[in-house]
């Protein structure tokens, strides 16, 4: 860069007095583009235009000094600039990633089994199965009046939630997704706002494209409302669920702001538009797909460095920001970063009703409050006090954790995310909620296969709901139901164990004949004086049961197996062939029945995810993919040693063992998995994302095969390479440090 340094500027968005300086900032990268001169803006809270040049030229004077902009130099420049100006210098040159979940034990912990009577239960489940209808009966709260946790047949919660049932005033910590993360989705949003204002597509879609993320993860509606535009409706009786939050001035100023950024789109879309689409020769080219995928992806690549795009990011990000100031918050504490961005916000009281309103701020889905809510922000809600149940005798001591659900995939190869894995290691029990009514479908199938081959079968419990609505005229009474039921389950115990082998069938046949509930009528206040009421509530406290039984298992019998190292070559041949065959069809590299191509922006989007530092995109999961096979090929070679190395121990002293290992297999084949898909190919995603121009989309997917998931998992054959090698070797390694941890043997 020589003498050349970046220079810092000024900027105010739409109705606000706050200052903010933007600048490139010379020792940080951009993460999608691995080269320095990230575009910096944050707020140099004040609104005083003398105070906020004065500021902007001590960020001008440390643009221009080099020897400055070392993390060693920070007490250094601290004597020559004003603190937020080294604060923002300095973010993210400090410290790693947050540990999220740390911040929520520093101020409220989470009991452990290991040191105290207390379970932790963790609800999987698919999207509307339950499993959060489930934790508002165990923790009593009520379904109409307090509507805690939030609940719905769509895509409800996105977030972790952890409740802690004991005695002792009502307190809640809450964790929000850091700034980088927030602001990343919210380019995305205006990207496809601007691509739907080029077709022409109504104001209304337009607007809904600038609120609401493709993957539903982030509804910035419910923080900033619909927007000033109205939808057209099928209904003419629609009624419009936040006319009292619009009569605020709050949102009458958000809805100017989003008025000005749909104008900004709409002359974003025109500029470059026809031009672009002139430039590209569209018209020479006769395939009519090819067209439009190469003007989009031209289109989203160019608006993303133009600087009104930017400004349309700025304001809205700032009206975000703007929801956490005090006078719009509910009681409590607000901790941020150095440079503004909320990090935890925590809260203690007796009171009931205020506890349950203010947190709802934080994770509510309820339509009147859209605009003021703060729940598409926050990635984790941990709340203790006196939630008890009424129907139980005594007061169970839970840990109660909900996340995410597992979504309606109709893909076989459905996978379970890292985050996931990492959640059901920590817990005693895992709750697989599942819609009696209808078959099992691929991601809960997905969760027992990965329960299974991590060894952590022996957690599972089976809750079937909607109990009372399994009906026929075949089915006269709850034991025919449940028996039907039953029936319906088993026929996919028996495909797992084709697939896992007969120990983990045998296992998880185990768990569904004596960890078992059939739950009705969850979504109402359970009367247990109806014959109904009583039923359920049976069942529960049976639940409840089979949470506290579960206790740590039988330590292994003195005899061990042995296991033979070429077994475990054909294990690994067979897990990269299976990971490579799921992934070439998604990337439109090849074709296989029953599997579609993934769109381009999805695979743009993974690129991007990966080249910022995450593991996934949506349910685009490729370390957690690589984890799985590996897991499970592996886990149908520990039921298969060559010998033991003493007597041959029964088949309750082999599952012991083998769970033993495959528990601690899990854990290090997931870092595995990250080191050598993400943390060693991270220069290979930001290529992958860089792709632009004609056939973009062809190359960026021959990319990531070929130089990401083709040195990352290449398939072993009769012909030797070092990549192979090393990953045999890398392989091997985990395997044996696991097989001997146990006592057993790899030769």
């Amino acid at each position: 860069m020589g003498d050349n340094f970046y220079t810092a500027s000024l900027s105010r968005t739409q109705g606000r007095n706050t200052w903010a300086v933007i600048f490139r900032h010379p020792k940080r990268t951009d993460p999608t583009t691995g080269k320095e001169g990230l575009r910096v803006r944050q707020s140099l809270k004040t609104d005083d235009e003398q105070e906020a040049a004065t500021l902007r030229d001590q960020m001008n004077a440390l643009l221009a000094s080099p020897q400055l902009w070392d993390l060693g130099a920070r007490e250094q420049a601290l004597g020559l600039f004003d603190p937020r100006i080294v604060d923002i210098f300095f973010y993210k040159l400090e410290g790693g990633e947050i540990d999220f979940l740390a911040l929520r034990d520093g101020v409220i912990a989470l009991p452990s089994s290991q040191t105290s009577d207390y379970r932790r239960a963790l609800f999987l489940g698919t999207t509307g199965a339950g499993k959060t209808t489930l934790l508002r009966q165990l923790m009593g709260t009520d379904p109409l009046k307090e509507r805690f946790p939030s609940t719905s047949t769509a895509k409800t919660t996105v977030h972790e939630t952890e409740v802690i049932l004991q005695e002792g005033p009502y307190c809640a910590v809450v964790t929000f997704f850091p700034m980088e993360d927030v602001r990343e989705h919210l380019k995305e949003c205006v990207s496809a706002a601007v691509l739907a204002a080029y077709r022409n597509e109504s104001d209304s879609d337009q607007m809904r494209r600038l609120l609401t993320h493709v993957n539903q993860r982030f509804r910035f509606n419910y923080v900033l409302g619909n927007g000033p535009v109205k939808d057209t409706s099928d209904f003419d009786d629609d009624g419009n669920g936040d006319n009292d939050a619009e009569s605020g001035d709050l949102l009458k100023r958000t809805n100017d702001v989003l008025a000005s950024a749909l104008a900004s789109v709409k002359e974003i879309a025109a500029r470059y538009g026809e031009s672009l689409r002139t430039e590209l020769n569209a018209a020479d080219e006769k395939d009519q797909r090819v067209i439009d995928e190469l003007f989009e992806e031209e289109l989203d690549n160019r608006t993303r460095d133009d600087e009104a795009f930017q400004q349309v990011v700025d304001a809205i990000m700032d009206e975000i920001e703007e929801r956490f100031a005090p006078a719009f918050l509910p009681e409590g504490k607000l901790q941020k970063t150095k440079v503004g961005w909320p990090l935890t916000w925590t809260w203690e009281t007796e009171d009931r009703d205020a506890f349950i309103a203010s947190i709802s701020r934080f994770a509510s889905n309820y339509a009147p409050l859209f605009g003021t809510l703060l729940t598409p922000l926050v990635n984790g809600v941990r709340v203790s006090g006196p939630f008890y149940p009424a129907w139980p005798n005594g007061k169970p001591k839970l840990v109660l954790l909900d996340g995410e659900g597992l979504g309606h995939t109709p893909r076989s190869m459905s996978t379970i995310s890292t985050t996931l894995s990492k959640r059901i290691d920590m817990v005693d029990a895992v709750i697989l909620v599942d819609n009696a009514t209808q078959p099992m479908l691929a991601a809960p199938v997905a969760a027992m296969k990965e329960l299974v081959s991590s060894g952590n079968s022996a957690k599972l419990i089976f809750a079937f709901t909607h109990f009372d609505k399994v009906s026929g005229d075949n089915l006269p009474n709850p034991s025919a139901r449940s028996q039907h039921v039953l029936a319906s389950a088993e026929n996919v115990l028996s495909a797992i164990g084709e697939d896992l082998g007969p120990f983990a069938e045998r296992a998880l046949r185990a768990r569904l004949k004596t960890s078992r509930v059939f739950l009705a009528d969850l979504d109402q206040k359970l009367d247990v004086e109806s014959k109904d009421g009583k039923r359920t509530a049976s069942q529960l406290g049976k639940l409840l049961e089979m949470i506290d039984g579960i206790v740590e298992r039988p330590k292994p019998i003195d005899s061990r197996p042995i296991y033979d190292r070429m077994n475990l070559v054909l294990a690994v041949e067979r897990a990269a062939e299976s990971f490579h065959n799921g992934w070439r069809p998604r990337l439109g590299l090849s074709v296989k029945q029953g599997m579609e191509k993934e769109h381009w922006t999805r695979i743009k989007a993974l690129s991007r995810r990966f080249a910022m530092g995450s593991d996934e995109y949506d349910t685009l999961r490729p370390v957690a993919d690589l984890k799985q096979q590996l897991q499970q090929r592996l886990y149908v070679l520990l039921q298969n040693p060559v010998a033991w190395n003493g007597p041959e121990p029964t088949d309750d002293d082999k599952q012991h063992i083998f769970d033993a290992i495959a528990e601690d297999l899990s854990r290090r084949l997931l870092e595995l998995a990250s080191r050598r898909v993400k943390s060693e190919r991270l220069s290979d995603w930001r290529s992958a994302y860089d792709e632009s121009g004609p056939r973009s989309t062809f190359r960026r997917a021959k990319l990531i095969a070929e130089r990401v998931y083709d040195l990352a998992a290449p398939v072993p054959d009769v012909t030797p390479s070092p990549d192979r090698n090393a990953f045999l070797q890398d392989v091997a390694a985990v395997t044996r440090e696991s097989v001997e941890l146990v006592g057993a043997t790899l030769r």
